[in-house]
């Protein structure tokens, strides 16, 4: 709008020379012919057309160089007291735009405020007197009412509540001690469904390919939980809790089992699959990539495919919970390709494809 303003100034005072060369003659007949047209247009148009800003500083700013014995003869939009209202908005937007420019606190350096934001994000649980103090010990010199107002405006709450971590807070916290298992069942060309018992670490997101049964009785899961705790190992101290349904495959041997390792079992809900949201993922991604895009003839073939399924999700197949890396695969260093070509590998018959670097 000020832009506006300055261009319709410019414009008009650089035609000023111009019209101060004309006769007296022609200037009045244009102002004559001017007022008509602006008395047509009134007649014509009955509502008052809507002027913005820049509009009426023009005209506020020119009728001031009019003498006021003369302004009475103008014929105007508006009533002279409403050009005076002008006047003094204008003059008040000046006196306000030079006063912010020359007096005020100097504004707070860019990095200090990200380094406010950054705070508050890693450690919600701080408000902005706990930040104040926190900068205060590196030598950051800044406001406990400058950190209020840097969370304020970027819509953190200066003096968060202590009422506990969240939900998905206390899960990322615990994740290294939470375990998830359920069945994926599959469909096999003799007309037969196998089951498929799959434990996955929430921390890793590594997946664990317990065994496939055509009859997951509670004997065989019991057995499958005991290969969980022999494959954990010295991993077995750091594991609390095992998450699962309430599905009858899962008896009371399989829970005493994990309960001998020092394991408790957590049963979610009925009919919420989102109490063990990372699993039904898992098993979601498998049934796309994998299951429903092959025929598969018996148990030996789906033992092998899900075999080779498994080494890909472990160290291949990138996480967006891992920032892009692969449960046992850190993300390597960033490579020139200049140097290296991407060749393709294929595995489970064509399905799983996967791109290495080669020289």
């Amino acid at each position: 709008m000020c832009l506006r303003f300055a261009f319709l100034l410019l414009t008009r005072v650089a035609s000023w020379p111009r019209l101060s060369q004309r006769e007296e003659t022609w200037k009045t007949a244009e102002i004559l012919i001017l007022r008509h047209q602006l008395a047509a247009l009134q007649r014509r148009q009955r509502q008052r057309p809507k002027l913005n800003w820049a509009d009426r500083a023009l005209i506020a700013a020119l009728l001031s160089v009019i003498p006021k014995a003369r302004r009475h003869e103008m014929r105007l939009l508006v009533t002279p007291d409403t050009i005076l209202r002008w006047h003094r908005d204008l003059v008040r937007r000046w006196a306000a735009r030079s006063k912010r420019g020359r007096t005020g606190r100097p504004a707070t350096r860019r990095n200090v405020r990200a380094l406010v934001l950054r705070l508050a994000r890693e450690t919600p649980e701080w408000g902005y007197r706990r930040i104040h103090g926190e900068l205060a010990g590196p030598g950051v010199k800044v406001a406990a009412s400058t950190a209020w107002e840097i969370l304020k405006s970027a819509g953190i709450d200066p003096a968060p509540q202590r009422t506990g971590p969240t939900w998905p807070q206390f899960l990322r916290s615990q994740a290294e001690a939470i375990l998830a298992c359920d069945f994926v069942t599959a469909d096999l060309l003799d007309g037969t469904h196998a089951h498929v018992l799959a434990v996955i670490e929430h921390a890793t997101r590594r997946i664990r390919i317990l065994g496939v049964t055509l009859h997951p009785t509670g004997e065989w899961t019991a057995q499958q939980a005991r290969n969980l705790i022999m494959d954990l190992g010295a991993q077995t101290g750091r594991v609390k809790f095992m998450i699962r349904d309430r599905g009858s495959n899962f008896t009371a041997a399989f829970d005493a089992v994990l309960a001998d390792a020092g394991i408790r079992t957590v049963l979610g809900n009925v009919r919420t699959p989102r109490m063990n949201a990372i699993v039904e993922r898992w098993i979601g991604g498998c049934r796309r990539e994998l299951l429903d895009r092959s025929p598969i003839w018996n148990q030996a073939h789906l033992r092998r495919i899900l075999r080779q399924y498994e080494v890909h999700h472990n160290q291949h197949r990138p996480h967006r919970s891992l920032h892009g890396a692969a449960p046992l695969k850190p993300l390597p260093k960033p490579v020139n390709l200049d140097h290296y070509r991407v060749r393709k590998q294929a595995h489970g018959g064509g399905l799983i494809n996967e791109y290495r670097l080669v020289a």
